[in-house]
């Protein structure tokens, strides 16, 4: 879960296998894009978004994989209409667009969305509260109209330290899924 890591994260390769095979995913805020390679390698049909151009530039040619130039704290909602099977974001907070993201999962869609919480300032970065998540606020957030599959939130070593907050949901209450 940090910038410059390459390969992708752990919570991201359990619960992918949870969205229907071939599924129209997003990746939101892809950066450098790890998550989005990872999933098209594994038959998805994948959307990476970001505001960099050049992340974006790295992912061109990449099959599987389309890309979105966006600014999504200052522009208009790239997606208004658009459902996706899955959703992956890692490392991203912006509370303003959390509603207009849900509306984007189909019914029995897979959320999958991993990032830091407070606690993470005594690590580094991202220290500003703007853009760490307060304890459960995930779950808050899912309450209605989600299944979780899984939560975790505390403190980890790896790829380095910090604390973060994880969960994997799907669209639709009283589904149950099979864990990977």
């Amino acid at each position: 879960m940090h910038a410059g890591v390459s390969q992708p994260s752990a919570w991201v390769t359990r619960f992918a296998p949870l969205v229907a095979p071939g599924g129209r995913v997003l990746d939101l805020a892809c950066g450098g894009g790890r998550h989005a390679r990872w999933l098209a390698r594994q038959g998805y049909r994948v959307e990476a978004v970001d505001r960099d151009r050049s992340a974006l530039e790295s992912l061109e040619g990449v099959a599987g994989v389309t890309t979105r130039l966006a600014d999504l704290e200052g522009g208009p909602w790239p997606y208004d209409g658009a459902q996706f099977d899955g959703i992956v974001v890692a490392n991203y907070l912006y509370r303003p667009r959390f509603a207009d993201l849900l509306a984007c999962l189909a019914p029995g869609g897979v959320l999958i969305y991993e990032t830091f919480m407070l606690g993470n300032e005594r690590f580094g970065k991202p220290g500003n509260p703007d853009f760490l998540l307060r304890p459960g606020e995930l779950l808050e957030r899912l309450a209605h109209g989600y299944a979780i599959v899984a939560f975790e939130q505390g403190e980890v070593a790896a790829p380095r330290a910090a604390v973060v907050q994880r969960v994997c949901a799907v669209r639709g209450e009283g589904r149950v899924m099979p864990l990977p």
